[in-house]
């Protein structure tokens, strides 16, 4: 007989992959790797100097008491582009949060562009998310964040998920920017109100952490046109930060990929952004 009582344990998710490179010669190597449980790290072929790591959960999404880490370190005039091969899921979760934690540190003259795909948020679900990434004097962090609440086809709506979402770039061991995100089921249940989510059910966000990142801020107005998205973009002191909304994933997922190709010559492989 299946034992259902209090006392039935639950096997959990663990994960751990990173990333580290060497700059020689206007060539960017990688120098170190390391995976394990879950977290897996990829570098496929690509046609640019730019070296790509693509992170996956082979567990298949994240739930109650789940821990998962990417690290990525990017040396003194290296560019590295991280994103993950799919997009992430929190499933319901009857107990404690699962969590993931990301980390990069970035040498001087040195860029990361951190172009995650999305993250599904289901009924019930419990995630909590951090995000930290070190900069050495004049590094650049380009980076991008979307939430997508259920799956719109399919008419759900998540009235109790829980979701913590917390980001932090320092700069020299000092905080350029800081922002943390928190829904759960009070927030979701005013989620029409427009100081909230407007009657959203996705949104993003894409922070240009670089000194000439406000001088930028006309050229990224220009590419916020796509139909069913209300966009906003702002710069000022080292900063360019750029916040989406929209009914549905798809012009979501074109309006962010038209916003990047404003800010980086390619996006990763595996978007698979044909006909955006």
């Amino acid at each position: 007989m299946l034992d259902t009582g209090p006392s039935r344990q639950f096997q959990r998710s663990r994960g751990s992959a990173s990333a580290g490179f060497v700059h020689r010669d206007g060539q960017t190597r990688l120098a170190t790797l390391q995976q394990s449980g879950s977290a897996k790290a990829m570098l496929p072929r690509t046609h640019g100097p730019v070296p790509e790591v693509v992170f996956l959960n082979t567990s298949g999404g994240l739930t109650g008491g789940d821990r998962l880490c990417y690290h990525l370190d990017v040396p003194e005039g290296a560019e590295v582009t991280g994103t993950t091969q799919t997009a992430e899921r929190g499933y319901a979760s009857p107990g404690p949060a699962a969590a993931v934690r990301v980390s990069a540190t970035v040498g001087a003259k040195a860029r990361l562009n951190w172009l995650p795909q999305e993250t599904l948020i289901y009924e019930n679900a419990h995630v909590s998310r951090e995000t930290n990434v070190e900069l050495a004097g004049d590094a650049i962090c380009l980076m991008v964040e979307t939430l997508v609440l259920g799956r719109h086809a399919m008419g759900e709506a998540p009235g109790h998920a829980r979701f913590a979402d917390h980001r932090m770039v320092r700069r020299d061991g000092h905080p350029v920017w800081a922002e943390t995100l928190r829904l759960d089921a009070d927030s979701l249940a005013c989620g029409g109100l427009p100081a909230l989510l407007g009657g959203a059910r996705c949104f993003a966000i894409i922070a240009l952490i670089a000194p000439a990142a406000p001088d930028l801020t006309d050229r990224v107005r220009a590419t916020l046109v796509e139909p069913g998205c209300v966009a906003a973009a702002s710069g000022w002191n080292g900063k360019l930060l750029i916040r989406m909304l929209a009914q549905d994933g798809w012009p979501l997922r074109c309006q962010v990929a038209r916003t990047l190709r404003a800010l980086t010559p390619t996006l990763p492989r595996v978007w698979q952004m044909t006909g955006a």
